[in-house]
């Protein structure tokens, strides 16, 4: 209620966005968008991170890897003695360590699709998965496997599309 009135105190009834030129409109809109709560699609919101540098997940995709070992975290700036972590939605570089021979011994890169770790979610929800898991990707987000075996979160269905188009259920 409280931001239906602040929207009401910023737009009087005689204001028209028509005659605005296009810059103001888009910045008019976006302050809109802000006092209304709205989240825009592409951001990544807080959350607890589960899989620090070392950890060992499972692979759920069909690439032919078994585990992936955690090497580093992309887009971590860090912190004295703190383990750069990661949460679902995450880029992590990752080697493989059980699988196919020509997928060992390399440095890939894997996006984090859940973990055990529980976190909570904007409406409130806490959600955790049984099993840490990833699946391998090119640096551009596109899926090395044509399928992903298990439920993968939300959050990371609405970062990479690649991967929400190949998840058979998405959490």
């Amino acid at each position: 209620m409280l931001c239906r009135c602040v929207v009401q105190i910023a737009k009087p009834e005689n204001f028209s966005i028509s005659g605005l030129d296009a810059t103001s409109s888009v910045v008019f809109s976006a302050i809109l968008l802000l006092m209304l709560n709205f989240s825009v699609s592409g951001t990544k919101y807080r959350m607890t991170l589960g899989l620090p540098v070392g950890a060992v997940m499972n692979c759920a995709d069909n690439s032919g890897a078994k585990n992936l070992y955690v090497i580093a975290v992309r887009n971590i700036k860090g912190h004295l003695n703190r383990l750069p972590a990661a949460g679902c939605g995450d880029m992590v570089v990752a080697t493989v360590k059980k699988g196919k021979p020509e997928l060992r011994k390399k440095v890939l890169a894997a996006v984090v699709v859940r973990q055990r770790k529980a976190w909570r979610r904007r409406d409130g929800v806490f959600l955790y998965f049984e099993d840490n898991a990833g699946v391998i990707v090119n640096p551009k987000g596109e899926m090395k496997g044509s399928a992903i075996t298990g439920p993968v979160a939300k959050e990371c269905a609405d970062l990479w599309p690649r991967i929400a188009s190949a998840a058979g259920t998405v959490v």
